[in-house]
């Protein structure tokens, strides 16, 4: 062997080195379901994104305490940092907080906004496998979940925000999954969404049939954002994807769906489930509706895929935890989950 070539093949060992721990980890990784909700329990209160007002703040304490929750308040939930809920040291410290906290059963986002991305490689994901919590939020809490469940195995919960709206829906499917662990649990598309009758609030079969699989998935800017990262979308061979958005142009949303296409084998998916894109209309006649465009991209996979399911940045809107195992019927428009999200 020349001494060049000896040199290359001994630069390349980390790197296979790294390959195979990653395979090996890939395989081994277990699912771990963190214990149910009940009335009574604490939770801790983080703001890992942007912050809020007065008013959405005492919002979300008022929807806690209708779930029959106590609220510990992390000590930078009220910063501000500009579009920023505090520095990426204060949010960093509240999460670690957070997960360390014995009396706390669940560690809730009180809204998304912007920021996660930012502090996703100095979180201590040792200390969140071993104290092992119900994580919820959506939007850009988004980052959060997949990062806590691929690099831990804990199911983590898309569902609603301190600040959302906690409609009858919205509150029924939360606790139907974080308290009752109802299994099976079938979830319908919202009555009410359905009553919108407008295009993007209408359920579209793009690929019919049924398809089983891991829940995977959550707000589209931020999985493409977060694609090519250490962070992003791994392997979503065999898993039921979903994705929403919201307030993005047809073109946008697009170019979003090229992009995961493009970094991860999605035709590999045993299906997808598409939210409603609420106010994701399009500008003019010579655009197309988002409608379009995800059949266009998502159309031609070869797995099931309905668009308009009721989850997203809506009123009436699912949980959907990630990790655990589900059926997704496009001609029903259901999504069961076939597994309880929690022990």
């Amino acid at each position: 062997m020349k001494r060049r070539d000896l040199i290359k093949g001994m630069a390349m060992l980390p790197f296979a080195a790294g390959a195979a721990f990653g395979d090996a980890r890939k395989k081994t990784m277990t699912v771990i379901k963190p214990s149910r909700l009940k009335r009574g329990d604490t939770i801790a209160l983080v703001a890992p994104s942007s912050g809020v007002s007065d008013q959405e703040y005492e919002r979300a304490m008022q929807n806690f305490a209708d779930l029959g929750l106590k609220v510990k308040v992390g000590k930078y939930v009220r910063a501000v940092n500009g579009f920023l809920a505090g520095t990426d040291e204060q949010r960093i410290e509240d999460l670690h907080w957070a997960f360390g906290l014995r009396e706390a059963s669940a560690v809730w986002c009180i809204r998304g906004g912007y920021g996660l991305t930012r502090i996703l490689p100095r979180l201590d994901y040792e200390l969140i496998k071993r104290n092992p919590k119900l994580v919820i939020g959506f939007s850009d809490i988004t980052a959060l979940l997949v990062a806590i469940h691929q690099r831990t195995g804990l199911v983590t919960v898309h569902g609603p925000v301190g600040t959302s709206n906690y409609t009858e829906y919205t509150r029924g499917n939360a606790t139907a999954v974080l308290m009752d662990a109802a299994t099976p649990h079938k979830i319908s598309t919202a009555p009410d969404n359905a009553a919108k009758g407008t295009l993007l609030y209408t359920t579209a079969v793009i690929a019919k049939g049924k398809a089983r699989g891991r829940l995977l998935g959550g707000n589209l800017s931020l999985l493409t954002a977060m694609a090519g990262t250490p962070f992003g979308l791994k392997d979503v061979k065999g898993k039921i994807l979903f994705l929403e958005d919201v307030g993005e142009r047809p073109y946008r949303v697009d170019r979003m769906l090229v992009q995961l296409r493009q970094s991860v084998k999605l035709e590999e998916a045993a299906g997808i489930a598409l939210g409603i894109f609420d106010r994701c209309d399009a500008p003019d006649d010579k655009s197309q509706s988002v409608v379009d465009v995800v059949r266009d991209q998502l159309g031609g996979l070869g797995v099931p895929v309905i668009y308009g399911l009721s989850f997203g940045h809506i009123r009436d809107l699912f949980t959907l935890p990630l990790g655990v195992e589900a059926e997704l019927d496009t001609e029903a428009a259901t999504l069961t989950l076939l597994e309880s999200a929690v022990v």
